[in-house]
């Protein structure tokens, strides 16, 4: 059974550049460019108008953006290798503001390398973060923010693969993080150890995400297959297959039946976890899509967006129902 999605509205020209990172609260649209800007849609309000920019947010540009589950705190990577936290302003008005930076460490000098793609907990207590070498950090935004609480090695030291992508499960137990190498790496956060060392897809790992109940791990990247793995023993439980390009961006539904993909050739598709089918394509655009996000559902139909290479944000719903 398929499922039929309709593009509902498009945000044209959102941004002066490509637009390389989206990230969903129950209220909110993050998207982030290679502009300076970061802006925020407000998803609750008909049309999706802009509510808020955050200008000059990063002067290079910002390549990866995060927000934490309870939507109260996001953080932005930047092209000069600074990270920018942010958080929902207690006044009640809907208005976020700065929440200082991370310090990846007062000793060595900002390098672009030394934080590229980053996660936050469902809280935004916990910052994971990648780097050019294949370390993994870990950070506590409401502690030190100058101290990793965890760091891990994936090679020899600073010869690892480039860490592309990283995600932290909801239940803050594991970091994943997939590699250039086409590795995939499963870290316990409790014990600070390597949990599960998973049989990658060989060519370069874009994206990673776990799913809702942290039971399921999806990877994805150059060789334009989904890799589904158990979280519990680390075993490849199967593919998805059916992007003939790259795929640069998935992400899991609030349920966890249904998982969002969207790739290099602008094609977005959705996967149905229990039958491991496509069970809806679409192609707005044949130009590079760089992330795809549900909305969390918030009593309205599902709806997700695309971003990328076209400058628009693209958003969809189900076509069921009212």
């Amino acid at each position: 059974m398929s499922k039929q999605y309709l593009t509902t509205h498009t945000v044209d020209n959102a941004h002066l550049t490509d637009i390389y990172s989206l990230a969903a609260t129950p209220t909110a649209l993050f998207s982030a460019s290679g502009s300076s800007t970061i802006h925020i849609h407000a998803t609750a309000q008909p049309g999706f108008p802009l509510g808020q920019s955050l200008t000059g947010a990063h002067k290079l540009g910002c390549h990866h953006i995060a927000v934490s589950r309870n939507g109260k705190v996001a953080a932005s990577a930047g092209f000069g290798g600074e990270v920018k936290i942010w958080r929902l302003s207690e006044s009640g008005s809907g208005e976020w503001e700065p929440f200082g930076e991370l310090e990846p460490a007062k000793s060595a000098s900002k390098s672009a390398g030394e934080v590229w793609a980053i996660a936050l907990s469902e809280d935004g207590q916990y910052l994971a973060s990648t780097t050019y070498d294949g370390r993994i950090n870990v950070w506590d935004l409401f502690g030190d923010r100058s101290e990793k609480l965890r760091e891990y090695e994936t090679g020899m030291a600073g010869s690892g693969s480039f860490g592309l992508c990283v995600d932290l499960s909801r239940d803050g137990k594991y970091t994943a993080s997939g590699h250039q190498s086409g590795a995939v790496y499963v870290f316990n956060n409790d014990t600070g150890r390597l949990q599960y060392s998973l049989p990658g897809l060989i060519k370069p790992i874009r994206t990673i995400a776990f799913s809702p109940a942290s039971t399921r791990l999806a990877a994805a990247g150059d060789a334009g297959v989904i890799a589904v793995y158990d979280t519990k023993h680390g075993e490849h439980v199967g593919n998805l297959t059916g992007h003939t390009a790259w795929i640069t961006s998935i992400d899991w539904s609030d349920t966890g039946e249904y998982l969002l993909s969207g790739a290099f050739d602008g094609k977005v598709k959705v996967w149905s976890i229990d039958r491991g089918a496509c069970v809806a394509t679409h192609s707005e655009t044949d130009k590079a899509l760089w992330s795809v996000r549900w909305l969390p559902k918030t009593g309205r139909n599902e709806m997700f967006c695309t971003a990328g290479a076209n400058r628009s944000l693209t958003f969809y719903r189900e076509a069921t129902g009212a």
